[in-house]
């Protein structure tokens, strides 16, 4: 069963360096607060490792 990744966006990407924000995007953010679910791949482990310091994550099973 795969796993997936719970991330919540804590900090806002404003004056942040121009490549984070685009990782902030790719992840599918749009607002501070929200929160997405992506699968736990090495892609997206990559990205978050990138910005963990604006983001809240929470593994979990799949359904």
């Amino acid at each position: 069963m795969a796993k997936k990744l719970e991330i919540t966006l804590k900090r806002s990407p404003i004056g942040r360096k121009e490549n984070h924000k685009r990782i902030v995007r790719a992840l599918g953010f749009t607002k501070t607060g929200q929160t997405v679910e992506h699968y736990d791949t090495p892609t997206i482990r990559g990205m978050v490792n990138k910005i963990d310091y604006m983001l809240d994550v929470k593994e979990k099973d799949a359904e």
